[in-house]
Protein backbone atom coordinates (compact mmCIF):
# COMPACT_ATOMS: atom_id res chain seq x y z
CA UNK A 1 0.00 0.00 0.00
CA UNK A 2 2.73 2.45 1.01
CA UNK A 3 4.67 1.49 -2.11
CA UNK A 4 1.73 2.40 -4.36
CA UNK A 5 1.44 5.82 -2.71
CA UNK A 6 5.15 6.44 -3.28
CA UNK A 7 4.82 5.38 -6.91
CA UNK A 8 1.80 7.67 -7.42
CA UNK A 9 3.63 10.56 -5.78
CA UNK A 10 6.71 9.90 -7.89
CA UNK A 11 4.67 9.88 -11.09
CA UNK A 12 2.94 13.13 -10.15
CA UNK A 13 6.30 14.75 -9.44
CA UNK A 14 7.72 13.46 -12.72
CA UNK A 15 4.76 14.82 -14.69
CA UNK A 16 5.07 18.26 -13.10
CA UNK A 17 8.80 18.33 -13.87
CA UNK A 18 8.18 17.28 -17.48
CA UNK A 19 5.59 20.02 -17.86
CA UNK A 20 7.97 22.69 -16.61
CA UNK A 21 10.79 21.27 -18.75
CA UNK A 22 8.52 21.55 -21.79
CA UNK A 23 8.18 25.28 -21.15
CA UNK A 24 11.93 25.83 -20.98
CA UNK A 25 12.72 23.49 -23.88
CA UNK A 26 10.53 25.66 -26.11
CA UNK A 27 12.50 28.73 -25.10
CA UNK A 28 10.37 30.31 -22.41
CA UNK A 29 6.78 31.34 -22.13
CA UNK A 30 4.30 31.91 -24.93
CA UNK A 31 2.92 35.12 -23.43
CA UNK A 32 2.33 36.98 -20.19
CA UNK A 33 -0.64 38.92 -18.89
CA UNK A 34 -0.17 42.12 -16.95
CA UNK A 35 -2.83 43.50 -14.64
CA UNK A 36 -3.08 46.03 -11.88
CA UNK A 37 -2.08 49.60 -11.18
CA UNK A 38 -3.64 51.90 -13.77
CA UNK A 39 -4.79 49.21 -16.20
CA UNK A 40 -8.52 48.83 -16.77
CA UNK A 41 -8.17 45.28 -18.09
CA UNK A 42 -5.38 42.72 -18.16
CA UNK A 43 -2.97 43.17 -21.06
CA UNK A 44 -1.53 40.27 -23.04
CA UNK A 45 2.14 40.68 -24.01
CA UNK A 46 4.29 38.46 -26.23
CA UNK A 47 7.51 40.52 -26.19
CA UNK A 48 10.36 37.98 -26.23
CA UNK A 49 12.40 40.03 -23.75
CA UNK A 50 9.68 39.39 -21.16
CA UNK A 51 8.84 35.80 -22.11
CA UNK A 52 12.12 34.16 -23.14
CA UNK A 53 13.42 33.34 -19.67
CA UNK A 54 12.20 32.21 -16.28
CA UNK A 55 14.59 34.85 -14.90
CA UNK A 56 13.45 37.73 -17.14
CA UNK A 57 12.28 39.86 -14.19
CA UNK A 58 14.84 38.84 -11.57
CA UNK A 59 17.62 36.36 -10.97
CA UNK A 60 15.94 34.23 -8.33
CA UNK A 61 19.21 32.43 -7.61
CA UNK A 62 21.16 35.48 -6.52
CA UNK A 63 18.88 38.49 -6.01
CA UNK A 64 16.78 37.60 -2.96
CA UNK A 65 16.23 40.63 -0.74
CA UNK A 66 14.49 41.65 2.47
CA UNK A 67 10.83 42.66 2.42
CA UNK A 68 10.72 46.30 1.27
CA UNK A 69 9.01 48.82 3.54
CA UNK A 70 7.02 50.26 0.63
CA UNK A 71 7.47 48.57 -2.75
CA UNK A 72 5.14 51.06 -4.43
CA UNK A 73 2.67 50.42 -7.23
CA UNK A 74 2.90 46.93 -8.63
CA UNK A 75 1.71 44.84 -11.54
CA UNK A 76 0.63 41.22 -11.40
CA UNK A 77 2.40 39.18 -14.07
CA UNK A 78 0.97 35.79 -15.02
CA UNK A 79 3.12 33.69 -17.34
CA UNK A 80 1.61 31.16 -19.76
CA UNK A 81 2.73 28.53 -22.19
CA UNK A 82 0.70 26.88 -24.91
CA UNK A 83 0.42 23.11 -24.98
CA UNK A 84 -1.37 22.09 -28.14
CA UNK A 85 -4.43 24.33 -28.17
CA UNK A 86 -4.49 24.97 -24.42
CA UNK A 87 -3.17 28.09 -22.70
CA UNK A 88 -1.69 26.92 -19.41
CA UNK A 89 -0.77 29.21 -16.53
CA UNK A 90 2.74 28.47 -15.30
CA UNK A 91 3.39 31.00 -12.54
CA UNK A 92 2.69 34.45 -11.10
CA UNK A 93 4.80 37.29 -9.79
CA UNK A 94 4.36 40.93 -8.84
CA UNK A 95 6.66 43.49 -10.40
CA UNK A 96 7.23 46.95 -8.91
CA UNK A 97 8.98 48.99 -11.64
CA UNK A 98 9.46 52.24 -9.72
CA UNK A 99 11.30 50.66 -6.80
CA UNK A 100 12.81 47.70 -8.66
CA UNK A 101 11.36 44.81 -6.68
CA UNK A 102 9.78 41.49 -7.63
CA UNK A 103 7.63 39.34 -5.38
CA UNK A 104 7.48 35.80 -6.72
CA UNK A 105 4.05 34.38 -5.85
CA UNK A 106 5.04 31.01 -7.25
CA UNK A 107 4.25 28.23 -9.63
CA UNK A 108 0.54 27.67 -10.13
CA UNK A 109 -0.46 24.16 -9.02
CA UNK A 110 3.06 23.51 -7.77
CA UNK A 111 5.85 25.05 -5.78
CA UNK A 112 9.48 26.00 -5.94
CA UNK A 113 12.19 27.24 -3.64
CA UNK A 114 11.56 30.80 -4.91
CA UNK A 115 7.88 31.01 -3.89
CA UNK A 116 6.76 33.76 -1.54
CA UNK A 117 10.07 35.62 -1.61
CA UNK A 118 11.19 39.15 -2.55
CA UNK A 119 13.87 39.81 -5.14
CA UNK A 120 15.67 42.78 -6.65
CA UNK A 121 14.45 43.23 -10.23
CA UNK A 122 16.81 43.14 -13.17
CA UNK A 123 17.44 46.88 -13.76
CA UNK A 124 17.22 46.46 -17.55
CA UNK A 125 13.70 45.00 -17.40
CA UNK A 126 12.03 48.31 -16.48
CA UNK A 127 12.55 49.89 -19.91
CA UNK A 128 11.50 46.72 -21.72
CA UNK A 129 8.44 46.31 -19.49
CA UNK A 130 7.30 49.91 -19.91
CA UNK A 131 7.82 49.79 -23.69
CA UNK A 132 5.85 46.55 -24.02
CA UNK A 133 3.08 47.91 -21.82
CA UNK A 134 2.88 51.18 -23.74
CA UNK A 135 2.70 49.30 -27.04
CA UNK A 136 -0.27 47.26 -25.75
CA UNK A 137 -2.19 50.06 -24.02
CA UNK A 138 -3.22 52.62 -26.59
CA UNK A 139 -4.49 55.92 -25.18
CA UNK A 140 -7.86 57.15 -26.40
CA UNK A 141 -7.41 60.21 -28.61
CA UNK A 142 -10.07 62.72 -29.61
CA UNK A 143 -9.85 61.43 -33.20
CA UNK A 144 -10.94 57.98 -32.07
CA UNK A 145 -14.01 59.19 -30.17
CA UNK A 146 -17.41 59.08 -31.92
CA UNK A 147 -18.88 62.42 -32.91
CA UNK A 148 -22.01 63.60 -31.10
CA UNK A 149 -25.02 64.45 -33.23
Amino acid sequence: MFSRIRIAFGLALLLSLLTSMTVFAKGGFSFITISGADLKDAVRVTDKSLTISFFAFANFYEDRTDVPADPGVGYEITRYYIDGKSEIVFDQLHYYPETGFVFYDGIVNGDSEYDGEWYTADPEIKTVFESALTAQVKPVTSASLPLSV
